[in-house]
């Protein structure tokens, strides 16, 4: 087994799903592992105490709002994107310094573009080592593709100007790290085709982008022996993220008004933490017709209690987790095409599909309509999971890209 490094820029957990059972599915597996991050809060330090419960050494700092604030302002001038920078933290060098020189590791993964720079300070100090260890990069999206998008399809005004601010770097910056790494990860197709090509403008090479997607905990998001509640839609996601702000406001200025005509009965709950006033503001416009819940300590309860679930993402990077949990519960869901363009999902056999506000709506009534239909969906949901997205076959994925490039140093 291996002894593996990680380094995450905030802390993993439930929300943050794709390093927190990267983590866990790692140790299960046997490896030892030693993970490097930060954290904002109490709760997340609870979070972290929780991990090391399990056997994974932890090394922490914390991250402020100040020093985000003040890693960003100095970049501004510089050719750096500010994804890049926004979680540098000395103190957590300091630690890693100490790790490195009293431990040998087999692989050192980094987690995304928010870390990338920190594998870079760890590949510079190890480089002439004896014992290099194997460098994997999650870049998890293309935080450039995603930025192409929301440059012109955002709602926030402030994410549009940010996003034009920062694209033409971003996308010189991803180019250049894929070269600096042995092995680079994504989530998708979709992300990989995107960051190959950043790749190969930068650096004539793109081989080493391999995919490895998000999974689904099948034994935590399960079908539940349990009534629906009637003509019940839930979207979830974190509330805070521009592209699902996009989302909901497309779902209540666009969409709901065609199935409110239909269905005046139909109650929208908008599930998840930091919800911004545009989105607080819904449950005011349309009162006993629209929650907004801010954050929850379990999304499960919602999954199961909808009738529907929706994910009607005008754009987005990598694989929507939000679809593939609702799925797992087989609840039935109804996305927009940006929202599984990442999945191998199969239209009207395990997922809805409309393109247009009128076809979202429809698939929607017609779903309300019918519980046989909410069965088949759901049923065809949670086995499309159960075959592409368990996240024990995930991590596998994951430690023979660590394998590859090892065996591939002999």
């Amino acid at each position: 087994m291996m002894n593996i490094l990680i380094v995450v820029p905030y802390t993993p957990n439930l929300i943050r799903t794709r390093p927190y059972n990267f983590i866990l599915g790692l140790l299960r597996r046997g490896n030892t592992l030693t993970l490097a991050t930060l954290w904002e809060n109490e709760a997340e330090r609870d979070a972290l105490h929780k991990l090391e419960e399990t056997g994974i050494q932890v090394i922490a700092s914390r991250l402020t709002k100040v020093r985000s604030a003040s890693n960003s302002i100095r970049a501004l001038l510089t050719q750096t994107p500010l994804q890049a920078v926004y979680c540098w933290q000395p103190e957590l060098i300091r630690l890693l310094e100490t790790q490195i020189q009293s431990h040998r590791f087999d692989a050192i993964h980094i987690e995304h573009l928010r870390g990338a720079h920190y594998g870079l300070w760890l590949k510079a100090r190890l480089l002439k080592s004896a014992s290099c260890p194997v460098f994997v990069w999650d870049s998890v999206d293309c935080i450039s593709h995603l930025f192409e998008q929301a440059a012109h399809g955002s709602r926030r005004l402030i994410s549009r100007l940010i996003t034009r601010l920062e694209l033409n770097r971003t996308q010189r910056y991803e180019g250049w790290l894929v070269g600096q790494f042995d092995r680079v990860v994504v989530t998708s197709p979709v992300d990989q085709l995107a960051l190959e090509q950043l790749a190969l403008r930068a650096n004539g090479s793109a081989s080493t982008i391999k995919v490895v997607p998000n999974g689904v905990d099948l034994s935590f998001f399960a079908p539940r022996d349990q009534a629906r509640e009637a003509a019940t839609i839930v979207f979830s996601g974190k509330m805070s993220y521009h592209a699902n702000v996009t989302a909901a406001l497309y779902l209540l200025d666009e969409i709901m008004p065609l199935i409110w005509a239909h269905r005046p009965s139909v109650r929208v709950q908008i599930v998840g933490k930091d919800p911004p006033a545009s989105i607080r503001q819904l449950a005011a416009r349309f009162p006993n017709q629209v929650t907004v819940t801010g954050t929850v300590p379990d999304i499960r309860p919602y999954l199961a209690h909808a009738t529907v679930a929706v994910s009607p993402m005008k754009y987005g990077a990598g694989i929507q987790n939000k679809v593939l949990e609702a799925m797992a519960m087989a609840t039935p869901v109804v996305v927009t095409p940006q929202a599984v363009a990442a999945l191998q999902t199969r239209a009207d056999a395990n997922i809805l599909i409309g393109a247009t506000p009128q076809d979202f709506a429809t698939q929607v009534l017609r779903t309300l309509d019918s519980p046989d239909r909410q069965a088949r969906i759901g049923r065809g949901g949670r086995q499309y999971v159960e075959q592409h997205h368990d996240w024990a076959r995930v991590v596998e994925q994951l430690e023979m890209q660590y394998r590859t490039n090892a065996e591939s140093a002999l």
